[in-house]
């Protein structure tokens, strides 16, 4: 996270990303109003900086949800192992029936 070390400007923080500064200070607007970052002036420059204890109830709210999607993940995770294992069997199968019988072949 690039805010959690250091207060940085929205120049700052939108030379870290390939997308137009407009679109980083909207970012920063909506996190402002919602009091996750702080603005700090210092003269002509507005340096942003995390609100650790906004972002410290944000993340106990959302710490049940990510061990329901985290058990969910795995589910998946395991169903697609099952799914690619028939298919690589389907798939070397159909090569074992293509191949040229040799093996009875006496030279």
């Amino acid at each position: 996270m690039l805010l959690a070390s250091q207060s940085m400007t929205a120049g700052a923080i939108a030379a870290n990303f390939d997308t137009a500064r407009p679109t980083v200070s909207k970012h920063l607007q909506i996190l402002t109003e919602c009091e996750l970052l702080k603005q700090e002036q210092n003269g002509r420059e507005i340096y942003y900086h995390i609100n650790a204890k906004k972002m410290k109830k944000v993340a106990d709210f959302i710490e049940p949800f990510r061990k329901i999607w985290e058990d969910r993940f795995n589910k998946l995770e395991t169903i697609m192992k099952k799914i690619q294992t028939k298919k690589n069997r389907i798939i070397w199968n159909k090569k074992q029936k293509s191949m040229p019988k040799t093996a009875n072949r006496k030279w």
